[in-house]
């Protein structure tokens, strides 16, 4: 196999990412039968903004409201102990009954699935939803547990030590999707 690149490779560039979050906010209305009863939860951090730009692409097209919410999940982590004594939680966001509603629950980057897993917890402590789906910006493999989307933004292949990151204007002052390889800095 050809060795990668050491600088750091753009996989999407912002006008890809918001051709994909189009694509995939169609898709998304499409797995829940369109918008009654949808709920769109991202996970902290990037979920949440990328979940913002999918209700706001489906709110244009479908001209419905739709429910959004956020969830931190640093408390409902298998690894809290590895974090440290003083793990930094951001705020969960769920002001509405979500009992019989359909779910989306949105993340930037799918990996080993435990992140899922652990918002799959906490959304159970807020009742129990019709139905709940998962919908990733990047799916990189390498599942350490049984978890697979609904909904996919992009597939890569992704090599060890290398790190998928998703930019978002909002944080990182651009939007893209970057591989970056072992040992490398954040862009």
């Amino acid at each position: 196999m050809p060795a990668r690149n050491e600088e750091p490779q753009t996989l999407l560039t912002a006008s890809a990412v918001e051709r994909t979050l189009k694509r995939m906010a169609d898709q998304i209305v499409e797995l829940n039968d369109g918008t009654e009863d949808l709920v769109i939860v991202g996970i902290q951090r990037r979920g949440v903004q990328l979940a913002s730009r999918l209700c706001a692409l489906i709110e244009k097209s479908e001209d419905a409201k739709v429910l959004q919410g956020s969830l931190d999940i640093t408390l409902y982590r298998d690894d809290l102990q590895t974090i440290g004594p003083r793990p930094v939680v951001g705020p969960t966001n769920i002001p509405w009954v979500i009992d019989g509603k359909n779910v989306v629950i949105v993340d930037d980057v799918l990996y080993t699935g435990r992140t899922v897993r652990a918002a799959l917890d906490e959304i159970a402590d807020f009742g129990r939803p019709a139905r709940i789906a998962l919908a990733v910006l990047i799916d990189r493999g390498g599942r350490e547990l049984p978890i697979q989307p609904d909904v996919v933004g992009k597939k890569v292949t992704v090599e060890p030590g290398e790190r998928v990151d998703v930019l978002v204007e909002d944080l990182d002052g651009r939007t893209a999707v970057v591989l970056i390889p072992p040992g490398d800095a954040a862009p």
